[in-house]
């Protein structure tokens, strides 16, 4: 008669898989918890402490390490270990359903303690992950609930398959390192900069969706997590076909753009650049200004938005041809309103607190990793020239409102490529340039977008001017204000272009290349 092994946390579908197995003959070994969920539900269950012969102890910390149970789990078929299970009194276990204590959940809660994260720590489910995993010849190994249906399937159907058990034997093992990965991240001081002897950095990927193709039909591409069971950018798609590889991209960027500005904000990206960003009071009233940007790009684009998207804001997209919508959350008159677009995807965001602190991209043979731009350094201040952070160069200093302007426009070109240039408005984008290779290109790419709109406008420049031509054509283009990091060797050479044209001059301290 075939024995299983049952020791979960996560006892969803355990009743069922457990009562299905007892009808095709299995006998059923089982945890304390697990046990008496069984019994409550009439299934025939033998104790792991019966089992055994050996109680629990350390109120629970030691369960299932008996060598009756990792013995018959890590047993082969050869007389030799069969003899060694015969001396202890033991015999071969099939089949171990298995999941560990939720330790990343236990974390995640506000105010955990230490003491209630080690405790959480599993040993035993660990060790018997390990030895069906190891043992894949003869043992089927199940730690994901989800597998359940399908093990039933082929047990029904003959037993299950070679291919089958070494399939969940690689889940086992990816599942044991993804939790000592956490248990090690959590331990460990807090992450050092990046360094040659910061220690060597594990990632475990769990697969999402295979996708359609790349960048481009010929190429293959998949998404991955960094969590199991997360939905693309670790949100949730409500409306829409499954999101494509260069989908994935732009919504990226749109959402880390929408989500670094306080006020209601749109950011609206095309081809992995924004073509239109606008904080107002009202979503509604920053999508049309982010829209007015660049009405032409806008078009098949994409759009985040950092606060929950309502109807007024989906009836002003009118016929707009829209690839997807980020957001917190959508209003039952958006979702209504949007259920029109059936070719635009609408993907629910998680929390817009939780971000990641550092970011990886892949090189040749290689990984880049650094911090996350969250903006200027905490001492950095946007009141003019009080010291540590912006400083007023120029002669005539900056209005009330080109302030408010300055702010936004720094902001936002964060998030366009370098050499970033934006011109900004009442908190909002009228015209973007970036990702040429000299600066100048820039900023005619900006005034072009522009226009008229660009007379009384601000520009923002992610780094230094090195020469005062860039700052010429913004003279000519109407912008009255104008804010880079500085220190070029020719900074006087465009502060003295401003001073003669009556234009404002901040610098920050701060470059923000996006490269």
């Amino acid at each position: 008669m075939p024995k299983a092994l049952l020791s979960v946390h996560d006892k969803t579908g355990l009743v069922p898989f457990a009562r299905a197995l007892r009808e095709l003959g299995w006998t059923l070994i089982a945890s304390g918890g697990t046990a008496k969920l069984l019994r409550e539900n009439d299934i025939l269950v033998i104790d792991v402490a019966d089992y055994t012969g050996s109680p629990e102890i350390l109120g629970g910390r030691v369960k299932t390490l008996h060598p009756a149970i990792h013995g018959g789990l890590l047993a082969r078929p050869t007389d030799s270990d069969r003899a060694d299970l015969s001396r202890i009194s033991a015999e071969f276990i099939d089949l171990a359903a298995v999941n560990l204590y939720p330790f990343e959940q236990t974390i995640a809660k506000p105010n955990v303690t230490l003491d209630e994260a080690i405790e959480n720590i599993d040993i035993g489910g660990v060790a018997l992950i390990r030895a069906a995993a190891k043992n894949h010849d003869r043992v089927t190994l199940v730690c994901d609930p989800a597998d359940y249906d399908a093990v039933l399937a082929e047990i029904k159907g003959g037993g299950v398959t070679p291919e089958t058990r070494r399939r969940l034997a690689v889940k086992g093992f990816a599942s044991t390192a993804h939790y000592d990965t956490a248990i090690a991240a959590y331990l460990a001081p807090p992450l050092p900069p990046p360094s040659l002897t910061g220690g060597d950095m594990t990632l475990t990927l769990f697969p999402i969706q295979t996708l359609r193709y790349g960048e481009n039909p010929h190429q293959s591409a998949a998404l991955y997590s960094f969590e199991r069971g997360a939905g693309p950018l670790g949100g949730k798609i409500l409306q829409g076909k499954e999101l494509s590889y260069n989908n994935l991209l732009d919504l990226d960027a749109a959402w880390k753009g929408a989500v670094s500005f306080a006020r209601p904000t749109i950011c609206i990206v095309k081809h992995l650049s924004p073509c239109g960003i606008a904080s107002a009071d009202e979503l509604a009233r920053a999508y049309r200004a982010a829209f007015e940007c660049d009405k032409v790009s806008a078009f098949g684009g994409v759009i985040a938005s950092n606060c929950p998207f309502d109807g007024a804001t989906a009836e002003t997209l009118g016929d707009l041809f829209v690839e997807c919508i980020a957001a917190p959350g959508f209003t039952a008159e958006a979702k209504t309103i949007l259920a029109a677009k059936k070719n635009c995807r609408l993907i629910e965001m998680p929390n817009t607190d939780i971000e990641p602190r550092y970011e990886l991209r892949s090189i040749t043979r290689g990984v880049l990793r650094q911090d996350v731009d969250f903006g200027d350094p905490p001492l950095s201040s946007t009141e003019g020239d009080t010291g540590g952070g912006w400083r007023i160069v120029s002669r005539r200093p900056p209005t009330e409102s080109e302030w408010i302007d300055l702010r936004f426009a720094w902001k936002a070109c964060q998030h366009v490529k370098s050499n970033a240039i934006v011109f900004a408005k009442g908190e909002a984008t009228v015209g973007i340039g970036g990702g040429q290779p000299n600066r100048v290109d820039c900023v005619r790419l900006a005034a072009e977008r522009a226009g008229e709109k660009a007379r009384g406008a601000v520009m923002a420049s992610d780094a230094f001017f090195p020469f005062p031509d860039s700052v010429e054509l913004a003279a000519r283009s109407g912008i009255t204000t104008v804010v880079h990091p500085g220190g070029s060797l020719r900074d006087a050479d465009s502060l003295a272009v401003a001073d003669a044209a009556n234009m404002a001059m901040v610098v920050t301290g701060v470059r923000h290349f996006r490269h």
